[in-house]
């Protein structure tokens, strides 16, 4: 989709680093969801969307969690942060008990 979208190889390797750290998030935190993606287009600009969604126990204090060297399990801290980073838009919802739904997006 990113080679669709007109992305060139800097940003498809952002948005799919960045969806990688999220969907494995979403497996190992969030027991599992959906990964949505599309193409969008705002004027000139197409670029690649994804909405990574989750019914798990869903994320207490989401600023902590968006903190370099915080992680709630065995990783090293960075990929919700480096995510972020690595997208020109970033979005997270959670409700504890009920899910996280992270919305990334790249454009050209």
């Amino acid at each position: 989709m990113a080679i669709e979208a007109g992305l060139g190889l800097v940003d498809q390797t952002k948005i799919v680093t960045a969806a990688s750290e999220l969907a494995r998030n979403t497996l190992d935190y969030g027991k599992g969801g959906e990964a949505i993606m599309e193409i969008v287009q705002s004027g000139a600009r197409r670029g690649v969307r994804i909405v990574f969604q989750d019914q798990g126990p869903g994320i207490a204090d989401i600023e902590l969690a968006l903190k370099d060297g915080y992680t709630s399990g065995k990783g090293m801290g960075l990929g919700l942060g480096g995510a972020r980073r690595l997208c020109n838009q970033f979005d997270i919802e959670s409700k504890l008990g009920k899910g996280t739904k992270v919305t990334i997006t790249r454009w050209k």
